[in-house]
């Protein structure tokens, strides 16, 4: 199995997956209703100050470091937390809601679409899934979708972190690739 940890072993790169993992994981668990008595509302501090500052300023170093990839995702994704959890008491419409959601997954289909890897992506790709789901939800009044969208959250929190563990741990961070085409067989 190939043991790729160079894509995203830096600190920086580690401690934005812990915390985009953490937060996604608070944000998702709350919108499934799987445990008794906490909800979305119950992830806004961790949205705040994990998702949101922390996220931005692992962001900064990022991009201080040359890595554009992450350092725009970890700022990107840290504003829009930081927004997320502050504006989270505001009385706002489901509309204006499923908009600011819809605008937020955008930026997650971006990410994933910008390439970098696998581990990243992924985590992108069920973050925006999740969100787009959670939009929907809001625009069409649909609690169910909402909750679908939560699990999705919760998927791509669990990616994220298994993204610093891995490279934390030195454990696989990319998935093995297969031959070319029928009798290829690799070497080495």
């Amino acid at each position: 199995m190939d043991n790729d940890v160079s894509a995203g072993s830096g600190t920086t790169t580690v401690v934005g997956r812990l915390a985009l993992g953490i937060t996604l994981l608070a944000f998702g668990l709350g919108y499934t209703d799987v445990i008794d008595g906490v909800s979305a509302a119950d992830a806004v501090s961790i949205a705040q100050y994990v998702g949101g500052i922390a996220l931005f300023v692992a962001g900064l170093v990022a991009l201080r470091d040359r890595d554009s990839a992450n350092g725009t995702a970890f700022v990107a994704l840290g504003a829009l937390w930081f927004t997320w959890a502050v504006s989270a008491d505001a009385a706002v419409s489901d509309n204006a809601a499923g908009l600011f959601l819809l605008l937020f997954a955008l930026v997650a289909l971006s990410l994933t679409l910008a390439g970098g890897d696998q581990l990243g992506q992924g985590a992108h790709g069920l973050f925006f899934v999740a969100l787009l789901l959670m939009a929907i939800a809001h625009f069409a009044g649909n609690d169910g979708l909402t909750k679908v969208g939560g699990w999705f959250a919760v998927a791509a929190g669990a990616v994220a972190w298994y993204a610093a563990t891995a490279a934390l741990a030195h454990w696989p961070t990319a998935l093995p690739r297969r031959a070319a085409g029928r009798g290829v067989t690799a070497t080495g």
